[in-house]
């Protein structure tokens, strides 16, 4: 008789993007409604940078001649890349990371989801709100207990909240992993240097891995707050990081991105210690054939001048977007986080209103498209999302609706 896994069966009915994108789907269709603008989901807008264009141009030029055609290439990712990343992202801030401790992938959403592969029972922590993935890929291994309607069972969830700034506190129960995520998706907050030395103290004393997903660093504007983990001492000890050019470069439509494990980062199993480089390495290799040569071509490139000046031009492009946005839900009265050092506005809804109601005031009245905060988790209800990956006519007409809603 065939079996199925029994853990995918206690998963909510559908992903949160996916029922949001339903909903409007519908309201478009039965109104015949063509003027929704979508600020939900963290889609990029603008185009590729020219410099990763121009690689990519070159990458495929490559594929079609004999002499220079790149079949099957490394699983861990191509030296040229490897070597980019830990002269560009790293040795520029003072960290020292090997080339070998770097894992090319199609993104860190992958990454983030598929660790769990080279991780035993144990209990996991997360910040609430909290990214989807991370708790739906620990329920379909098992890892999670039951789905109560709010929250799996067997997650520790974190609150982060107005009153605590938004910085999750040390759990107070014995946990295992962790997930971090700054600056954070969906809150648009950020932890400073001092702030995340904290946790990797802890993690350090308590024997807690990390894991840090950074895709959203180069938002980062405040000198206070670190790029990468590895900033703070005894992180390689204890800390995986992972990043992705989806919103660096708009690289959402190509697909890549990078896990970052120490040589350091040593478990010990039944008396034995084991790197979890070399087991991720293992997973790798025998369940991922390695990002596209074409999409890592493109990616090297981003770390040239060129590609730095570009991709920084779009990243100042969202952020003046949160910005602009952010002033006109101060002129309604709405209170919103977020937006400096990150591509997301957090926004409180009016009196405290439920999220998924203020979403369909905001869609039915505005045609505007929000993310509820209530599918981040608990803490997220009374919340919804903006993200700043739109273009600036969009947010102009988003500014004039929201300033008519009748609340």
């Amino acid at each position: 008789m065939i079996r199925v896994n029994d853990n995918y069966l206690k998963l909510p009915g559908s992903y949160l993007f996916a029922d949001i994108a339903a909903r409007a789907r519908a309201f478009r269709q039965t109104l015949a409604v063509d003027d929704v603008i979508s600020l939900g989901i963290g889609d990029v807008t603008q185009p590729l940078c020219d410099a990763a264009v121009a690689a990519m141009h070159d990458a495929v030029d490559e594929l079609s001649r004999v002499e220079s055609f790149h079949g099957y290439g490394p699983e861990q990712g191509y030296d040229f890349l490897r070597k980019a990343i830990a002269e560009g992202d790293y040795a520029s801030r003072g960290v020292k990371i090997s080339p070998d401790e770097i894992f090319v992938s199609d993104g860190a959403k992958s990454d983030t989801g598929n660790i769990v592969d080279i991780l035993g029972a144990g209990r996991v922590a997360v910040t609430d709100p909290v990214y989807p993935v991370y708790v739906d890929s620990n329920a379909m291994a098992g890892r999670a207990g039951d789905y109560t309607g709010t929250r799996w069972s067997g997650i520790t969830y974190l609150p982060c909240k107005e009153e605590n700034g938004f910085v999750p506190q040390l759990p107070s129960e014995k946990v295992d992993v962790v997930y971090l995520c700054f600056p954070n998706n969906p809150m648009g907050t950020v932890m400073t240097r001092g702030e995340l030395a904290v946790w990797v103290a802890w993690a350090v004393e308590k024997n807690v891995l990390i894991l840090y997903d950074s895709a959203y660093e180069a938002f980062i504007t405040n000198p206070a707050v670190p790029h990468s983990i590895y900033e703070i001492e005894g992180a390689k000890r204890v800390a995986i990081e992972f990043r992705s050019y989806s919103k660096t470069a708009g690289f959402t439509g190509v697909r890549c991105g990078y896990a970052v494990i120490p040589d350091e980062l040593t478990v010990d199993a039944g008396g034995r210690t084991v790197r979890l480089n070399e087991l991720w390495k293992r997973r790798q290799c025998t369940k991922f054939n390695g990002a596209s040569y074409i999409s890592q071509r493109g990616a090297a490139a981003i770390y040239t001048e060129e590609g730095r000046r570009q991709t920084k031009s779009t990243i100042e492009y969202y952020l003046s977007n949160a910005a602009y946005l952010k002033k006109a839900l101060g002129e309604m009265g709405l209170k919103a986080f977020g937006g400096t050092d990150a591509p997301y506005l957090w926004v409180k809804t009016p009196d405290g209103m439920p999220s998924w109601d203020f979403f369909d005031i905001l869609l039915r009245q505005a045609h505007l498209i929000c993310t509820p905060g209530a599918g981040f988790g608990p803490s997220g209800e009374g919340f919804v999302r903006f993200t700043a990956f739109g273009r600036r006519e969009s947010y102009v007409e988003a500014a004039r609706r929201l300033k008519k809603l009748i609340i």
